[in-house]
């Protein structure tokens, strides 16, 4: 009777262990089937928005969408926040020391933003897996930290784009693949005149900041840093997984706000052909000083209106040599070897001076500067004009030592 007792009693507590294990190993499997439908429902997308008329937006935008059907949460991570009304914006700007901001905001506000501003933007939901996902879940809570969010905007090499491009890839178990494409020949500057062709007064300003590193050749990966073209490289792009499969980056593409949607809400721009092309107003300026040249050659004279231009054109590009200048300490890339320095040449102020303006040795060093920068043209693009500029300036200073000093 006690050896049955004995027994039962063992029986017993087998089976009660027996049940305990069953029952967490179900707890176990509920869990990770809880946890993988909490990651299933979740969808991070690579956002893409079409460009604005501001100078600022005219190349785009791209920012991260994480939603999770399950919990109902749907948020946008935008690396673009920035203020106007920061403390020597402007200044901080010219000397590339802008600070941006990473920010999460409701994906509903930021549609409607891009809605009311006539812009499309479009959605590419990421094929990857609970894994990688949970990793740039993480990354992003780690990026949001208030010591993480501020970072110093760069625009060919750290902005929105990049950002958003690092923080997804720089997370995936899998081994990325972009197509190569060894026939692309291209550079900063031709990137960014594919969408600025419209805003020509914008393009000018790029061309004139832009030294000749701009126009060196750029591989695939640095041509990322406009949206766009990011997006098309992950509309391309496979996963290589550790046995080697391979599967496309992009699951699903589709439009948030279609370009016919965008274009209802886009408002109406009134464009002055003269006022919209810096071409067209330069050539305006050359044909008057060649008239007032032809003037002076044939009656041996300085007239009031001759003087009048002469100090305006020797005094607006004296000023833009000072900003060019000044490009030279700026942190933003490609600025700091600009060969139109010595055509838009801080020297030119001086021709304001009655001194320096009759010294033949200052205009002769003066013209030295003008055949270098037209000479700088072979190997750097220049802003459209400045080489009729650059000659404008020649033909003036020209005239002035072998004919005007005479008559002054």
């Amino acid at each position: 009777m006690k050896q049955f007792k004995w027994y039962f009693r063992n029986a017993i507590f087998l089976i009660l262990v027996s049940l305990t294990s069953f029952a967490k190993a179900q707890d176990r499997v509920l869990t990770s089937q809880i946890n993988r439908f909490q990651h299933d429902s979740i969808a991070i997308s690579l956002i893409t928005c079409g460009p604005g008329d501001q100078i600022y937006s005219l190349y785009g935008h791209t920012a991260i969408r994480y939603c999770n059907r399950a919990d109902g949460e749907d948020f946008v991570i935008n690396y673009g926040m920035f203020s106007f009304r920061q403390k020597y914006f402007i200044l901080r700007f010219i000397f590339g020391l802008t600070d941006y901001e990473m920010g999460i905001i409701p994906y509903s506000n930021f549609i409607t933003e891009y809605l009311s501003e006539g812009r499309w933007v479009k959605e590419q939901i990421l094929n990857i897996s609970n894994t990688d996902k949970q990793n740039i879940i993480e990354a992003i809570r780690t990026n949001y930290l208030p010591e993480n969010r501020v970072y110093r905007y760069n625009f060919f090499y750290d902005n929105c784009t990049t950002r958003a491009r690092d923080i997804l890839l720089n997370h995936l178990n899998e081994s990325i693949v972009f197509p190569h494409n060894q026939s692309i020949n291209t550079s900063f500057r031709k990137e960014i005149h594919q969408w600025n062709k419209e805003h020509l007064w914008s393009r000018w300003g790029n061309d004139l900041l832009l030294g000749f590193k701009a126009d060196v050749r750029i591989d695939e990966k640095a041509r990322q840093f406009l949206p766009d073209q990011l997006r098309q490289d992950f509309d391309r792009a496979t996963l290589v997984s550790k046995d080697g499969k391979e599967y496309k980056l992009v699951k699903e593409t589709r439009w948030l706000v279609s370009p016919h949607e965008a274009q209802i809400h886009q408002k109406a721009r009134l464009d002055a052909l003269l006022i919209n092309n810096p071409l067209y107003l330069i050539i305006a300026i050359a044909i008057v000083f060649i008239c007032i040249s032809i003037h002076e050659v044939r009656h041996h004279t300085y007239p009031i209106i001759g003087k009048i231009c002469d100090s305006l054109t020797w005094g607006i590009s004296g000023l833009a040599g000072f900003i060019l200048t000044a490009m030279i300490f700026s942190q933003h890339p490609t600025v700091n070897c600009n060969l139109q320095i010595f055509i838009l040449n801080p020297l030119n102020i001086g021709l304001l001076v009655p001194r320096l303006r009759k010294s033949r040795s200052y205009s002769t060093i003066l013209l030295g500067c003008y055949i270098v920068g037209l000479l700088g043209a072979l190997i750097q693009t220049y802003a459209s004009g400045i080489i009729l500029l650059a000659l404008i300036l020649i033909l003036r200073v020209t005239l002035y030592i072998r004919v005007n000093n005479l008559y002054t």
